[in-house]
């Protein structure tokens, strides 16, 4: 791995530039006819000033405020939690600025992926059934129902860690001492092949456990109805078994009134059993694995056919950024939005705590007043929620974040709001509302990357681009998450879940551009079903409805 180049500015307004390396404590950098003698050590990924910056006035990145000084800040000082706090820039409604430079897309204007078409004119990437509980009090019968049906139709995934287990419980019943055991070390072939699925046209069984349906208010029952009604009539979906208690909040009666409005003449497989009216829990299991059976029999008819890349819906998601992730992996997928939107597609940008001091410009970039005045209404009633709960937006990064660079909030909204890319904002959704509209929706959402990629894939995201930089293991039950590396050091170390390296860019052998293009062709490529991404081989089944208010 070699870097070109040491340090950058994102923006030409900005008074910090960004580390691209290790940086010594009395080193003298060259920028733009300007020198600048480092006052400490500078890691790669963090910032430090290029001017004399009093207490109290603006640290610029991005082009956008994103703190302000503790004290005065001398030029080569690293900034830190220690001498800036977040701020962030007001915002209103103001004028739309929806003209943007379409990127060319020729080289895809005649694409199309191999994708399973839905009579609601919806293409899905996976073909997938799904069992879903109403309620925590069956999540015990949903475990009862995996472990008779994956293994027995193909669908467990290899037991190479059982295998692994094994040979210690072995080693151990010989007699064998702890220091021979410790030095039984894992091995990749004990891997196994595992059962061919008796159906091969079905990506898989996916079981939607989670810890709701009762109690808490009733706003929360009908959150999650909505939050798995987007499950079962999603393109992925091909019919589902859902099982209810019978006395819990969210009643069945909601879940299929929120199906309803999705596809109002629903024509996919879906079984509902209610223990409390069957009454044996062994009728109630064994009805339920009959009935998923004959399901999965009609599902198994549906086939993969081509279908325009603009049928690709893709959620844009980032979860464990440093200070790689504005600069890399996010505008290379804002150049892959872009290109997606002009050939006809459609995008989600959420996380809404992580749109933070970029308010003005999303707005702005709204289609109408309307869908401005839900944004910055949505963002406002969002984060007055939060901090009733005893937190706010500004308290949204991690330990790992700020670690790495992403020392305020606005920082880190900066650069995360680079994965929407330059396009208008068709339309403006509220937590678990379904995308309609082609183009660049905006999604409210926690910034927590299961609860957010959980509601993306609820509203219609076919295909999840995910880009980490400290590296998350992060996935869905029935939408591939593309995992994307900022950088090239994460990408070696944990080569087994990312699936794409963006830091290429940092090291100056790709550009913005090239790497979007690279990141769409492969998104084709793994709708068709040719690649399988790296959390679907692991099992990364990550799903959490979102309590409102609650979580940032």
């Amino acid at each position: 791995m070699s870097i070109k180049r040491s340090i950058l500015q994102v923006h030409p307004n900005d008074n910090v530039l960004v580390a691209l390396q290790d940086l010594a404590k009395g080193e003298t950098l060259a920028f733009n006819g300007h020198s600048y003698t480092l006052l400490e050590d500078v890691p790669a990924k963090h910032k430090f000033t290029t001017q004399l910056i009093a207490e109290g006035e603006d640290i610029i990145m991005y082009g956008v405020l994103v703190g302000k000084a503790k004290a005065q800040l001398e030029v080569g000082v690293r900034i830190a939690t220690e001498n800036i706090r977040h701020a962030s820039d007001g915002f209103k409604l103001g004028e739309r600025r929806t003209a943007w430079q379409m990127p060319s897309v020729e080289k895809w204007k005649n694409r199309t992926f191999m994708g399973y078409h839905r009579k609601n004119g919806s293409v899905g990437t996976g073909n997938y059934w799904l069992v879903v509980p109403m309620v925590f009090c069956e999540n015990r019968n949903v475990e009862v129902l995996k472990e008779a049906l994956m293994e027995e139709l193909g669908y467990a995934r290899p037991r190479k860690y059982h295998q692994y287990t094994n040979k210690l419980a072995a080693l151990y019943k010989s007699g064998a001492s702890m220091e021979a055991i410790e030095a039984e070390l894992f091995e990749e072939k004990l891997v196994g092949q595992g059962v061919e699925p008796l159906f091969p046209n079905i990506s898989g069984i996916k079981f939607l456990n989670h810890e709701g349906g009762c109690g808490g208010v009733r706003s929360d029952a009908q959150a999650l109805c909505a939050l798995l009604a987007g499950y079962i009539t999603h393109p992925n979906c091909a019919g589902a078994t859902v099982l209810s208690l019978g006395c819990q909040n969210a009643q069945v009666s909601m879940l299929q009134e929120e199906i309803a409005k999705r596809i109002p003449e629903y024509d996919r497989p879906l079984y509902i059993l209610e223990q409390q009216k069957t009454g044996l829990e062994t009728n109630l299991l064994a009805s339920a694995i009959q009935q998923t059976f004959k399901g999965l029999v009609k599902a198994n008819e549906q086939t993969r056919e081509p279908a325009p890349v603009s049928k690709i819906v893709i959620g844009l998601e980032c979860g464990g950024s440093d200070g790689f992730s504005g600069i890399s992996a996010n505008p290379a997928i804002g150049f892959t939005s872009d290109l997606l939107v002009a050939l006809g597609g459609s995008v989600i940008l959420s996380e809404f705590p992580e749109l933070c001091g970029v308010e003005q410009e999303l707005s702005d970039r709204c289609v109408d007043e309307n869908k401005a005045n839900r944004f910055m209404h949505l963002m406002q009633t969002y984060n007055r929620l939060a901090e009733e709960a005893g937190s706010g937006f500004y308290m949204n990064p991690s330990p790992g974040n700020i670690k790495d660079g992403l020392i305020t909030d606005a920082i880190k909204s900066a650069g995360a709001a680079k994965k929407g890319g330059t396009s208008p904002v068709v339309d403006v959704l509220d937590y678990t509302e379904p995308v309609t509209k082609s183009g660049l929706n905006l999604l409210c959402t926690p910034g927590n990357d299961v609860e957010s990629t959980t509601a993306e894939v609820a509203s219609g995201a076919t295909v999840v681009l995910f880009t980490t930089g400290l590296g998350t293991p992060t996935g869905n039950p029935i939408t591939p998450v593309i995992k994307i590396a900022t950088n090239s050091a994460l990408f070696q170390r944990m080569q087994d879940i990312m699936d794409i390296n963006t830091g290429t860019i940092i090291e100056g052998e790709e550009t913005i551009e090239e790497a979007g293009e690279r990141i769409l062709d492969y998104v084709v490529e793994v709708a068709s079903g040719n690649i399988k991404v790296a959390a679907v081989k692991h099992g990364q089944d990550d799903f959490i409805p979102w309590k409102r208010g609650v979580s940032l």
